[in-house]
């Protein structure tokens, strides 16, 4: 409505300068996202939206549109209409046609990777994507009013490659850098949101999309020769057999051409078995930052999202990294040829556990020098550049600012997936009780993990109910449950308790998780009692997983320790952490 035919008699907010958001796909709205911020408070505008249509990778868009909130205008009439500013995010589509000042900004870490034609036989000979004539010129001049650069060195390469463009670059730091480092304060935060429990190692899978990424499937030619080079399937099988549920946290970084260009059904069910034992994808627009921040190692490839994760000073593992595909002068391809290779010879663990041992904080120090010519000034460099080319003064009294990175949702690990335990109680002034958790699968624990190993360690399964295996489920020595205290349908714990114990006769105890701290067992003599993990000096609860509770418990009983012991408090080991559990009794009432 607020362009068109007849359009004036109906606004409210008449002679507004008319700003074009082009969206070519998820991918670059993000980028578009990060900026929009530098236009608000601002009544002398009115923004708008657009689709070029040009992407095979369109799934999402509407939605994303939608939720921008802005009008959205089909990609002909964009052409059709005049407007004061146009800002893209891609080289994609028919950018030439719109009537308005453009603004190209780059979608990733600058301009790093060759993009060949579908029959090119040398993928090195190819052209770097935006910094190419091909994009850059339509009719042998500057497609854009401005090339958005981040750092000096990607203007040298831009005129090298391309030297009518170069008048129209402008040095503008990086929208998406400037946000990550604003939030590294958050850290602790970030990590406490993400269910990563004190002790824990935060490990990120992140990949960009194509088959040569390390999500992708290898090289091309025979089924053979790509299941022999596809690192994938074992990285997510090791990735839960290795690494101790309680010692290790698990997300997944996808590219979002990866989700939309499959589908995220699809995406959720590569993963599948690796989510049921506890890894967690990021969705493709929320806090894959904030994952970023929080992690202590990334197996990535290359990715701007693994460039970012090292210029942050997170350690890397390269799990693909095609050199030919990239500019050998841009900072990605000399980060292939400084960061440590996973390879799948060896103990996946190993691999990550060395990685964060021999990582040194400066060691990426030059990277991060190259991620932005202005780290923190982007916002200000961007609006003062969108408003020149707009012939408008800025706002006064206004800062430019970009939104800091919100708070993710609690999202702790969730495993349905049978859990195999297996724990000893050390002797002692203060016993503990050593807990080594792994999911089960095809695989055995790894003998190296410690008590995995050891032959005088007790072991059990402990099995969520909502499991697939109904097999192991029935027969679990700990059968396990999450859900609200109040909820009807299972609800309140202490009725629960007791169904489950009838329900599953071969189990010796029942645990209802009802919060991120606390869960309430009966054993197989009837005792109900509350475990709850113990608040700490800083007057939070030391979290742990509360069904690594119920096995330390189940573990103390087994042994044959009395349960008066265990009141009020059981001291559970996972890895270098001792938790400090409080155990109390409840009252029983008949089932």
């Amino acid at each position: 409505m607020p362009v068109g035919a007849d359009a004036e008699r109906w606004v409210t907010r008449a002679g507004c300068r008319r700003v074009l958001l082009v969206v070519h796909n998820v991918t670059s709205a993000t980028r578009l996202l990060d900026v929009l911020p530098l236009f608000g408070g601002d009544v002398r505008l009115q923004l708008f939206a657009t689709c070029t249509g040009s992407s095979p990778f369109l799934a999402g868009v509407v939605e994303l549109l939608t939720g921008m909130g802005l009008p959205v205008l089909p990609w002909e009439q964009a052409k059709e209409t005049t407007f004061d500013l146009a800002v893209s995010a891609s080289y994609g589509g028919e950018l030439a046609q719109i009537r308005g000042e453009l603004v190209v900004l780059s979608h990733g870490m600058g301009y790093n990777k060759r993009l060949a034609a579908p029959d090119a036989e040398q993928q090195s000979a190819a052209p770097v994507f935006g910094l190419s004539p091909d994009w850059l010129l339509h009719r042998g001049r500057p497609l854009a009013a401005a090339t958005v650069l981040s750092h000096p060195e990607q203007l040298e390469r831009l005129r090298a490659s391309c030297p009518q463009a170069a008048p129209t670059a402008v040095l503008a730091g990086d929208p998406c850098y400037d946000r990550l480092i604003g939030a590294l304060p958050q850290r602790e935060l970030f990590r406490r949101a993400l269910g990563v429990a004190p002790g824990q190692k935060l490990v990120v899978v992140s990949s960009t999309w194509s088959s040569r990424s390390l999500f992708g499937a290898a090289q091309a030619g025979s089924h053979e020769a790509a299941d022999a080079d596809d690192l994938l399937p074992w990285l997510l099988s090791r990735l839960s057999t290795e690494l101790p549920a309680d010692e290790y946290r698990s997300l997944a970084v996808l590219h979002p051409n990866i989700w939309y260009g499959h589908g995220p059904g699809q995406v959720r069910a590569w993963l599948d078995h690796a989510r049921r034992a506890g890894l967690d994808a990021v969705p493709p627009l929320d806090w894959w930052r904030q994952a970023l921040i929080a992690a202590d190692c990334v197996l990535g490839d290359h990715s701007s999202v693994t460039y970012y994760a090292a210029a942050i000073g997170v350690p890397v593992l390269l799990g693909a990294f095609p050199q030919d595909a990239l500019d050998p002068h841009s900072p990605v391809a000399a980060l292939g040829r400084t960061a440590p290779r996973l390879v799948r010879r060896g103990s996946l663990r190993a691999q990550i556990d060395t990685a964060i041992a021999a990582h040194e904080p400066g060691r990426y120090a030059h990277f991060a020098e190259q991620a932005s010519s202005a780290p923190g000034e982007s916002a200000g460099l961007l609006r003062h550049l969108f408003y020149r080319l707009m012939d408008l003064p800025e706002p006064t009294g206004n800062t430019a600012l970009l939104d800091p990175l919100p708070l993710p949702p609690h999202q702790p690990a969730r495993r349905t997936t049978p859990v195999r335990v297996f724990a000893e109680v050390t002797d002692g002034r203060t016993p503990e009780v050593v807990l080594v958790r792994h999911p089960v699968s095809g695989d055995a624990p790894d003998p190296a993990d410690g008590l995995a190993a050891a032959s005088t360690a007790y072991a059990h399964t402990a099995v969520d109910e909502e499991t697939r295996e109904a097999g192991r489920l029935r027969l679990a020595d700990v059968v396990l449950r999450h859900a609200p205290a109040d909820d009807p349908r299972l609800g309140p714990p202490g009725a629960w308790t007791a169904e489950a114990l009838a329900r599953y006769p071969y189990s010796a105890l029942a645990a209802y998780a009802d919060g991120p701290d606390r869960c309430v067992v009966r054993t197989r003599r009837g005792d109900l009692l509350r475990l709850t993990a113990a608040t700490g000096p800083d007057g939070r609860p030391n979290l742990c997983d509360p069904a690594a509770y119920a096995s330390a418990l189940h573990t103390w009983l087994t042994t044959g320790r009395k349960l008066s012991e265990a009141i009020p408090e059981l001291r559970v080991r996972t890895g270098t952490v001792t938790h400090r559990v409080t155990v109390e009794r409840l009252p029983t009432h008949p089932a």
